[in-house]
C-alpha cells in the first residue's frame, strides 16, 4: 500500500497533466485508477478544486461508472461477461459458482485481498461463450471447473 504523501504526489501530477483538456474529469479519473488501481476518496477534493467542480459532482461521476473503483482491487481481478451471448450459454450458473467460491459479489474483494470480482459486458469472445477474464488471461467456454482450476493455480502460485 502506498503512503498518503506518495498518493498525493501521483494524483497532483495526473491532475496537472490533464486538467486543461476539454472534459478533463474522466481522463483524470482514468489516469488515477490506471496508476493506483482505484480512486481513493481522499483524492476527490483535489480533483474537484482543480476542475472547479463540487466534490458531489466528482463523486457522482465515480459512482455512476461501474469501471471506477473506490477501494483497492484484489491482487487478481476476475471479470465475468454478462453480455447476451454469454447469458444464453450459461453465464448465470458460472456467475453463481464464482460468487459462491470467492464469497463475494460484483465490485467486491475477498477478505484476503487476493481476488476482486467485476462484471463486464463483452470480452469479444461471443463465439466461445460464456467467457471470463482472470487477471490478463481470457477464457472461452468458461465453466465452474475451468474457473476452479485457474483459481487454484493462482492460489498455489501466490
Amino acid at each position: 500500500m502506498r503512503e498518503s504523501g506518495a498518493i498525493d504526489t501521483i494524483v497532483q501530477d495526473i491532475i496537472a497533466s490533464l486538467k486543461d483538456l476539454p472534459g478533463a474529469l474522466l481522463p483524470i479519473l482514468h489516469g488515477i485508477q490506471d496508476k493506483l488501481g482505484y480512486i481513493p476518496a481522499e483524492t476527490v477534493p483535489a480533483i474537484a478544486k482543480a476542475l472547479n467542480l463540487s466534490r458531489a459532482e466528482v463523486h457522482g461521476v465515480i459512482s455512476f461508472y461501474h469501471y471506477f473503483r473506490e477501494t483497492p482491487p484484489g491482487k487478481t481481478t476476475v471479470h465475468l461477461c454478462r453480455a447476451e451471448s454469454c447469458q444464453a450459454k450459461g453465464a448465470k450458473a458460472l456467475e453463481a459458482h464464482v460468487k459462491n467460491k470467492l464469497g463475494i459479489d460484483y465490485h467486491e474483494t475477498t477478505a484476503d485481498g487476493a481476488f476482486s470480482l467485476e462484471p463486464v459486458y463483452c470480452l469479444g469472445l461471443c463465439s466461445v461463450s460464456p467467457s471470463m477474464q482472470i487477471g490478463e488471461e481470457l477464457y472461452g467456454h468458461a465453466s465452474a471447473e475451468l474457473f476452479d482450476s485457474v483459481i487454484n493455480a493462482e492460489e498455489a502460485s501466490a
